[in-house]
């Protein structure tokens, strides 16, 4: 098994596009080496570190976040299962908050989004005056469940 793996061998094995991988790389996220060609080649390690960004972004953890916690490392090494637990840990907040809106769009889905756009018969009664753009913009009643609260 090579200790090496090229950005297409990378994409091929954590499911994430070569694009993405370049992204990530620019932002810090993840590292590789150059080949005399100047060829990517990335060590086996940056696998594990790959599907841990992958797992965090799709839970909806901002990538900027997630950057802080992989620097928070030593020698930004790859998480071990107890820096997954201390990370997790940490994010629990922010999970619970992304799990409450999740429930709230399921419940709502099928009626009105309450983006305040007036544009559907819903809208009118659940928005009238548009009395909602006074709490925020965009989906307040979704996103704001204070908001949610006090409109039911």
């Amino acid at each position: 098994m090579a200790e090496h793996l090229t950005i297409g061998e990378l994409s091929a094995r954590s499911g994430v596009a070569p694009s993405a991988l370049r992204f990530y790389e620019k932002l810090g996220l993840i590292h590789s080496t150059r080949t005399g060609g100047n060829q990517r080649r990335y060590e086996r390690s940056e696998l594990r570190r790959v599907s841990f960004i992958r797992i965090s972004a799709q839970v909806g953890i901002p990538l900027e976040t997630i950057k802080e916690a992989l620097a928070s490392l030593p020698a930004n090494r790859t998480p071990t299962r107890g820096d997954w637990e201390r990370l997790s840990r940490n994010w629990r907040g922010h999970l619970d908050q992304q799990i409450a809106l999740l429930e709230r769009l399921r419940d709502t889905l099928t009626g009105c989004i309450g983006c305040g756009c007036l544009s559907l018969t819903h809208c009118l009664l659940a928005n009238a005056g548009d009395r909602l753009a006074t709490r925020g913009t965009g989906p307040v009643i979704l996103t704001n469940a204070a908001v949610t609260a006090s409109s039911e």
